[in-house]
């Protein structure tokens, strides 16, 4: 069987599971979305720093809690709602969310976290906005995920999603760079945006 080393080497308009894609040796980040290939950017200077920014803003406020945060790259393997198995062939979608929290431990094993986090927190990059404003939103939605920032550093906004009581996320919530972010899933996550976008 041949060596996948590159993106060039895969038909892009094929369906591909985790099992395929623990098999490749693709430097290149990617990420598998109901089987089809999304390949990611690599981050620039105004993601990094945000990205930095909350992985130590929530690392602290995590630090003692029953919760456990991870940064990308961080594997996340979710179930297409029509299938029910675990085995590595039957998980079609594996995202590497930037910042993510998980508070149902069993989740949590070598390769990653195995289900839904209880919050996800994507930064746009100039390549990125469409996926993570639609596609993921969806995704996330259907996999039940309480909670999803967008947290755009070009316009120094944060939009916020999470899940009401009939398992639909909310409208969009949307805070500028003088508001303070306050998460409904995790009150004691409170973030002042006007310090969060000094920097970049």
């Amino acid at each position: 069987m041949e060596k996948i080393t590159s993106l060039s080497q895969l038909d892009t308009n094929g369906i591909y599971s985790y099992k395929d894609y623990l098999s490749w040796h693709i430097e290149q980040a990617i990420e598998i979305i109901k089987g089809k290939i999304f390949p990611m950017a690599a981050p620039n200077t105004k993601h990094q720093t945000i990205s930095w920014q909350l992985t130590l803003i929530i690392g602290n406020i995590f630090r003692n809690n029953q919760c456990r945060a991870f940064a990308a790259p961080y594997d996340v393997r979710l179930f297409d709602k029509k299938k029910s198995g675990e085995a590595n062939k039957e998980i079609y979608t594996v995202i590497q969310p930037d910042l993510c929290i998980i508070c149902d431990l069993e989740k949590i094993d070598e390769k990653g976290c195995l289900g839904a986090p209880d919050l996800i927190i994507e930064i746009l990059s100039p390549g990125n906005s469409s996926k993570e404003m639609k596609i993921k939103k969806n995704l996330y939605e259907e996999n039940k995920v309480k909670e999803y920032w967008i947290v755009d550093p070009y316009h120094e906004t944060v939009v916020l999603y999470y899940l009401q009581a009939g398992y639909t996320y909310s409208s969009p919530v949307i805070f500028s760079s003088d508001d303070i972010v306050s998460s409904p899933t995790f009150p004691e996550l409170v973030i002042d945006l006007s310090k969060l976008f000094e920097q970049i």
